[in-house]
């Protein structure tokens, strides 16, 4: 089939995270299976802009902020839409990955105007009042795109109940997971262990418990490095303040897209303290590399990692992730064999072959379902 993803926004730093990772690893794994994948976007802080990436075709198109405070829900792109009326009969289907944007909220309608059969992936991202927007967004838009989408995906069954909330009844909801690749296995074999956050600098993924924690930790006598890598997103400032002295922790500014995994491999445990997280695909793509993981009570994970037995969950706050690092620091055999646990799951558990064959059997049934009404 001939496939269309579409995402808000790329840019050099992944400061739009998981979805863009997400309709990467699928695109990527649906193109292996047989299927043509184009992946468009708006894009921002490239020169030149890339027309390719991980062997998926990328139509990429300018992105700017149209209503500032509101941060990604404020941008717009609307070159995206001229060019998806222009190459409308290239696809068969289109899968949106939704969010209260002004991004992708006109890109979905203008799909449905043009009689393109789509499915829908909120990554958590509808969840009813996440933005000042949101309600506006929902009575002029959300409701009605959920309603026309062949299939609304989603992570959780607090997503689902979101997502009835804000379309009502009649919506087709399904439930995904995330799938993750096989990376190569983590090949830290530094004495001085290393403790690496790997998101945005942003509140809600809580960088200064990290901090926090690890400088109680070097207070207790432990030889260890922290790390945070990934792009500032309102909290770098408080974050270079607090580690200025302390030389043992360091912020690495942001990777590029899908280097991710790469950087995880040469650390020995992965933290993220965030809240009210919904599915983070860096805790899949730490537990692919094999490294231990260390999340709160409050990610939509926390639940697999309990089960798997692949890291420790944790209370919010800098004490409660002190103590599992100190946990895993102090018996290394235990850290290792959740490393183990971990990329065993993900093999298991979050193949992206899985993935691709529950994404072409929906594909096949939306365009089934435009040619009967045709």
């Amino acid at each position: 089939m001939r496939i269309l993803h579409a995402v808000t926004l790329f840019s050099p730093d992944g400061a739009y995270g998981g979805p863009v990772r997400v309709a990467l690893n699928q695109a990527s794994a649906l193109r292996e299976s047989g299927h043509e994948v184009t992946l468009t976007a708006g894009v921002r802080g490239f020169d030149p802009i890339p027309t390719e990436q991980e062997g998926v075709p990328l139509a990429l198109k300018g992105a700017r902020n149209l209503v500032p405070g509101v941060g990604f829900a404020g941008l717009v792109a609307p070159t995206s839409l001229t060019w998806l009326r222009k190459h409308r009969a290239e696809f068969d289907v289109v899968h949106v990955h939704l969010a209260r944007d002004l991004v992708m909220l006109p890109f979905a309608a203008t799909v449905h105007r043009l009689g393109l059969p789509f499915v829908v992936q909120s990554h958590g991202m509808l969840a009813p009042k996440s933005n000042p927007l949101a309600p506006a967004l929902d009575f002029l838009l959300v409701r009605r795109l959920l309603r026309q989408a062949q299939t609304v995906f989603c992570l959780t069954d607090q997503e689902r109940e979101g997502i009835s909330d804000v379309a009502g009844d009649g919506v087709n909801i399904q439930m995904l997971n995330n799938g993750v690749p096989e990376y190569e296995a983590a090949e830290s074999i530094d004495a001085v262990p290393e403790i690496l956050y790997l998101a945005r600098l942003h509140p809600r993924k809580r960088p200064l418990d990290f901090v926090d924690a690890a400088k109680q930790i070097l207070d207790s006598g432990f030889s260890a490095r922290f790390t945070l890598v990934g792009p500032d997103e309102g909290e770098a400032e408080q974050v270079a303040e607090s580690i200025a002295s302390r030389p043992e922790i360091t912020w690495e500014g942001p990777l590029p897209g899908g280097t991710g995994p790469e950087r995880m491999r040469r650390a020995s445990i992965y933290v993220l303290p965030s809240v009210n997280e919904p599915y983070p695909m860096s805790v899949l793509e730490a537990m692919a590399v094999g490294i231990p993981v260390v999340v709160t009570e409050e990610c939509g994970l926390a639940a697999l990692v309990s089960r798997t037995g692949c890291g420790l969950v944790t209370v919010p706050g800098k004490g409660p992730i002190a103590q599992a690092m100190q946990t895993l620091l102090t018996d290394p055999a235990l850290a290792r064999a959740m490393g183990e646990r971990g990329r065993a799951s993900a093999r298991s558990e979050l193949s992206m072959r899985s993935v691709t064959a529950r994404l072409s059997d929906t594909y096949a049934d939306a365009a089934a379902q435009r040619v009967r009404r045709g």
